[in-house]
């Protein structure tokens, strides 16, 4: 009881709000919740696969807010795996207060100068702007003036971690739901970034599973659950309006989307610990699943809304917060392509 209490206050706090208050951030920073997959030896919880995804799907199902910031946050501090220890150990030097942050667009350039880099650009939706410590982004590597290359002819680009005194950040989020995730835009002009703090997806430091997962499995699947928790928000509080027969295709959608979303996540740590392959077949069976169920989830709150009434559309009441938040949620590109 007295956890359900906890909860419903914790609930409270983030409801309608344009920030998350002071005692929310606390609450996160004693939970270490920014560092779920962050190795023990950085101060982190080094949660399972399995285990993190339970805790992102319970915070979603708290407040849309909650769940999408620390994922979106705790997944940058997962780039731990990707830094040279050195690196990681010197950001990580106060752990509970470390929390990364930034955009995976690739909307900025990076100058080569020696063993340094001088970075600008604009880059748009970095959740949880307001509470970072650090900020990461992707940039097209130039040298003496030219764009740089891979073998293919794509364009090469680097991964890069800034502390927040490198950049300035732009006010532009006005959405209707995830209101409280502030996810910004930033700007950098000709930050000197030494070559240390930079880094390259799918290639990792750390020894633990968590980071030998493909990353578009890891963001697919992360992703995925909120839209889950924010959806069972979603019954709950239909649930307590009205009994219909609508609510029950969205309960068997969640339960569906949950069936396969620990199937997936159970069936990738068999997969590490046995040695064997993560295939690119395999990663993208999980995306194809994963968007269809996002677009059965998203269908069946449609069916259900019309039939909660004006409630349902008013500001400052959870069905309506909780309806805009999912909607905004999946405007993420990731499930949008």
């Amino acid at each position: 009881m007295k956890e359900d209490n906890k909860l419903q206050a914790l609930r409270n706090l983030c409801f309608d709000a344009n920030i998350f208050p002071e005692e929310v951030l606390t609450w996160i920073a004693e939970e270490n919740l920014w560092n779920i997959w962050v190795p023990k030896k950085y101060g982190g919880l080094e949660l399972t696969f399995t285990e993190g995804l339970t805790k992102l799907r319970e915070l979603a199902g708290i407040d849309g807010s909650l769940g999408w910031t620390v994922t979106l946050c705790s997944g940058a501090n997962y780039f731990i795996g990707n830094l040279e220890p050195e690196t990681a150990k010197e950001i990580f030097q106060k752990p509970r207060t470390t929390i990364l942050g930034g955009s995976g667009g690739i909307f900025g350039t990076a100058e080569k100068l020696g063993d340094n880099y001088k970075i600008s650009g604009i880059w748009r939706y970095a959740t949880g702007a307001s509470y970072l410590s650090h900020f990461t982004l992707n940039a097209k590597i130039y040298e003496n003036g030219k764009a740089l290359l891979n073998e293919d002819g794509a364009p090469k680009v680097r991964s890069f971690v800034l502390p927040k005194e490198e950049v300035q950040i732009i006010e532009d989020w006005n959405t209707m739901g995830l209101k409280a995730s502030v996810t910004h835009s930033f700007e950098v002009k000709n930050a000197l970034i030494p070559k240390r703090f930079s880094f390259i997806y799918n290639e990792f430091y750390q020894p633990q599973d968590i980071f030998k997962i493909p990353f578009s499995a890891f963001a697919d699947l992360t992703l995925w659950i909120n839209y889950i928790g924010i959806a069972e928000h979603f019954l709950d509080e239909a649930n307590s309006e009205k009994s219909l027969d609508s609510l029950k295709n969205l309960e068997k959608s969640i339960s569906a989307a949950n069936q396969k979303v620990a199937k997936y996540s159970e069936n990738i740590e068999e997969k590490i610990a046995g040695g064997e392959e993560i295939t690119k077949d395999y990663i993208g069976e999980i995306h194809t699943l994963a968007s269809n169920s996002v677009k059965n989830i998203s269908s069946n709150i449609i069916e259900l809304y019309p039939c909660l009434g004006v409630k349902a559309s008013r500001k400052k009441q959870p069905l309506n917060q909780v309806f805009c938040d999912y909607f905004t949620a999946t405007q993420h590109h990731i499930f949008t392509k």
